[in-house]
């Protein structure tokens, strides 16, 4: 009886050396995990954290006692249950959370767990002949039937909800139809680290989610900073373009020219002209004058045209004796 008593000293003695020597702690749960798949766990992530399988009861009583050297680290008894160890790293317990969910891999049920979330099974094809299997399948409750020789899944249907209890005969139907249910690792209840305390919600963050909020952050602080016309090394480069592009605004507006603003607003210039004279009516053209019609002058008889070629010859015959009169008296 006092050598059990004087093993369970030296396992709270071991127990709170490791909690006190390691910067960061954590509770995890080894429920149904087989010791050999236990050994497996502990030799992939040798080098990054150690773990101590014990009782929770030896584990309470260490933990108190550690309290008197690390405050708060009794914090961490609130989540030990069920079958516990304790992990030791040095590593923050976000990189431990995620090392010790790595480790976590879909496992058959047996009979008795609960679901973790809603098991169902989905419509379609079997690898199955007709057979015995027909009457596995429908004592756990899945719709089948018998087509082109092969076992089909008729519709889609929720075996067990989220917390109920698996049953046996659901067990073995879902271990043939290689649907494994429950997920098998070391599962992180708690952490600690230089007296805070981190329960499970807060290290399982959504990296992608938190990056996205991140990245989403950022950039609002910089438009804030930009509008209020923050100086920083990342907003003054956005500060002086945009002081630019205003004063490039008020100078076009103001029609003020300059060596950068003459260009363009020769360009806007003709634009306004081109757009006024879109909105002028054209003058219509004016139509020429139309000539008054000449009387058609009336055709002369022959006799009458001929008297009046006798007369023009009479004429011209007369002015040339005159003009011959003229130069004989000159003389």
């Amino acid at each position: 009886m006092r050598e059990v008593a004087q093993k369970k000293k030296d396992t709270v003695a071991s127990l709170v050396s490791a909690l006190v020597e390691n910067p960061v702690i954590a509770i995890t749960r080894v429920d149904g995990i087989p010791a050999p798949q236990i050994q497996m766990m502990r030799k992939k992530l040798r080098g990054k954290v150690d773990l101590v399988v014990s009782k929770n009861r030896l584990i309470n009583i260490a933990l108190k006692e550690a309290s008197a050297k690390r405050k708060g680290i009794d914090k961490l008894a609130e989540v030990v249950d069920g079958q516990t160890a304790i992990a030791t790293a040095s590593i923050n317990p976000f990189k431990l959370f995620k090392e010790m969910e790595s480790t976590k891999t879909s496992a058959p049920a047996k009979g008795g767990e609960m679901a973790p979330s809603d098991i169902i099974v989905k419509a379609g094809d079997t690898p199955f002949k007709p057979g015995p299997i027909v009457a596995d399948l429908q004592k756990a409750g899945i719709p089948v039937a018998i087509e082109g020789g092969k076992v089909v899944i008729k519709v889609e249907k929720v075996l067990v909800k989220e917390g109920e209890k698996i049953s046996k005969d659901v067990a073995n139907a879902l271990t043939r139809l290689e649907i494994f249910p429950l997920e098998v690792g070391l599962d992180v209840r708690g952490a600690y680290e230089d007296g805070l305390f981190y329960d499970r919600s807060v290290l399982a963050i959504d990296e992608e989610a938190y990056l996205t909020d991140l990245h989403k952050a950022a950039t609002q602080s910089l438009n804030l900073a930009v509008f209020m016309a923050y100086p920083s090394s990342k907003t003054i480069p956005l500060l002086l373009i945009k002081a630019n592009t205003e004063a490039m605004n008020l100078a076009m507006n103001a029609n003020i020219p300059t060596e950068k603003t003459i260009k363009l607003l020769i360009q806007k210039a003709n634009a306004q002209a081109a757009s006024l004279a879109s909105k002028v009516p054209e003058a219509p053209e004016e139509e020429p004058e139309e000539e008054e019609p000449k009387e058609p002058e009336e055709k002369k008889k022959p006799e009458e045209k001929k008297e009046e070629d006798q007369g023009e010859q009479k004429e011209e015959v007369k002015e040339k004796e005159n003009d011959k009169e003229a130069d004989s008296g000159d003389g």
